[in-house]
């Protein structure tokens, strides 16, 4: 596939540092790449394709084929079958087995046995598998002895608990072995781009290549431009070819071992949009020290962290898009003599136009009109989207001000959400004008547009509202972005709710 090797001596060296290489200078094991800045051909050229750039890579057909494979897949529906087996030999205890079966999926999730993993052993997981089995199964024999007071109903029950807890274990033995061993045919694996060209990513190259149970195809490094040509490995480019690599190489994973450049920097080219979509590994800074808490995760004897998602794709958009349809639409149902009353109130206040429609900045900068009622009446369209606060304007009456303070003239807002323009919880929406100033202000103004735009969100039920620091706001939205999960939405809410009767609003 390659070139003529160079010379002997010089590739012992180099394979010390877990490095093989050709005459050219490109990895030998790897996919076949082109590095950055080499000249291609014509037909290459005339295909558009940038000549500071790789070549894209595709891996295996079969790694094509199940690319969209997650853990999950495979394990959930194994425990599942598993744990409703005891249904197969009788349905006496067909309520209890339902319970135990839901409740003991929860507490795997939740422990993170549905996480993928780089290192699979089945006897790393034994202990929190075993521990888990038996707190699901406890809380619903104390249940079942309360409700049936029955002592031989009760362990008619735990052998049924006893054989699904039995056949969760072999279910799982079963199916590590077989992802070992798809992964070390290269059945399923995922191109990885290493970010640090120092001696830990050339260890974690090395160890890619040379053990493909890790599920992971090493397709290059990258690293700060500083590094080019003294890295302990050779560069596929630099951390601004990073994005374009990704996309052109197919790389759904992203390792960060040890880079030269700022952690601010590396954040910020990690979370542009092609990169952002990859699964995101590092090596701890402090990699010598235990991780507590859950249980561990490494490549060779390296520890490596899954870092978690940045935006709402996947299960994750699902479960809040869900929540969100069912929350507006209740809402509106119940809220319906309020929005009534606040309609009748706006037109006593300011005549016709109940409504006002205005331009907002939703998810990834696409413009929608958000819907609230008229509180007053702009000069022009200019004042409309320039204008930043009308908290003190004479011309807000008081039916305006009142709704304004307790926040009902935003509710008309809950058709947004149904429209899935909005989401109930997210950072809130802004006119164009603002988020063009604010993001040349501000460099993390923008990344707040990840996720969905919301009725509410953390900033402002932290007290940022009206004329407070943007710089505050924005760092409370990329918190919100970067730590989402279903109970904080509901936190929100409740906070939310709280403030609308202090009357805390503008």
């Amino acid at each position: 596939m390659f070139a003529t090797h160079v010379g002997e001596s010089s590739q012992q060296a180099t394979e010390m540092q877990g490095v093989s290489t050709d005459g050219q200078g490109i990895l030998s094991g790897t996919p076949p790449v082109r590095l950055a800045g080499e000249p291609l051909p014509a037909t290459e050229r005339r295909a558009g394709l940038d000549t500071t750039t790789v070549l894209p890579y595709a891996g295996s057909r079969a790694s094509k084929r199940t690319r969209r494979l997650r853990a999950w897949m495979m394990t959930a529906p194994i425990d599942v079958i598993a744990l409703l087996a005891p249904l197969l030999l009788t349905q006496n205890y067909w309520r209890g087995t339902l319970v135990n079966a839901g409740l003991t999926v929860a507490l795997f999730a939740a422990g993170g046995l549905y996480r993928p993993r780089r290192h699979v052993s089945f006897l790393d997981e034994m202990p929190i598998l075993g521990g888990r089995l038996l707190a699901s199964g406890a809380v619903v024999a104390i249940v079942a002895a309360e409700r049936h007071d029955s002592v031989p109903y009760v362990s008619g029950f735990m052998q049924g608990v006893a054989l699904s807890a039995g056949l969760v274990m072999i279910g799982r033995a079963c199916s590590r072995s077989i992802l070992v061993v798809a992964r070390r045919r290269r059945w399923v694996e995922h191109n990885a781009i290493v970010i640090g060209g120092g001696p830990i990513g050339a260890e974690l190259a090395r160890l890619l290549r040379r053990y493909p149970q890790y599920g992971l195809r090493f397709v290059g490094c990258v690293d700060a431009s500083s590094r080019q040509g003294v890295a302990a490995l050779p560069l596929i480019g630099t951390l601004d070819d990073l994005e374009q690599l990704a996309r052109l190489l197919e790389c759904e994973v992203l390792i960060i071992a040890d880079p030269d450049c700022p952690e601010s920097t590396l954040m910020e080219i990690l979370l542009r949009p092609d990169s952002s979509r990859c699964d995101l590994w590092a090596v701890p800074r402090l990699w010598g020290s235990r991780s507590h808490g859950r249980y561990p995760d490494r490549v060779g004897a390296f520890p490596i962290v899954k870092i978690g998602d940045t935006t709402l794709t996947g299960p994750r958009w699902m479960v809040k898009r869900a929540s969100d349809v069912l929350f507006a639409a209740v809402a509106l149902i119940v809220l319906s003599p309020v929005l009534l009353f606040c309609a009748i109130a706006t037109l006593l206040d300011g005549g016709r136009g109940i409504f006002f429609l205005q331009e907002r900045v939703g998810r990834y900068g696409k413009p929608f009109k958000v819907i609230k009622f008229r509180s007053m009446r702009p000069v022009d369209e200019h004042e409309s989207q320039t204008n930043w606060s009308i908290a003190h304007d004479q011309r807000v009456g008081p039916i305006g001000r009142f709704m304004r303070r307790t926040s009902l003239d935003e509710l008309p807002q809950l058709w947004n959400i149904l429209r899935g323009e909005m989401s109930v919880v997210g950072p809130r929406p802004e006119r164009p004008y603002f988020v063009e100033k604010f993001s040349v202000e501000y460099p993390n103004y923008a990344m707040r547009h990840r996720v969905p735009v919301g009725l509410t969100g953390l900033a402002q039920v932290s007290g940022l509202r009206g004329d407070t620091p943007i710089s505050d706001r924005a760092r409370f939205d990329n918190y919100y972005v970067e730590n989402w999960s279903l109970w904080l939405d509901v936190k929100i809410v409740l906070r939310t709710v709280a403030e609308v009767f202090r009357g805390g609003g503008r």
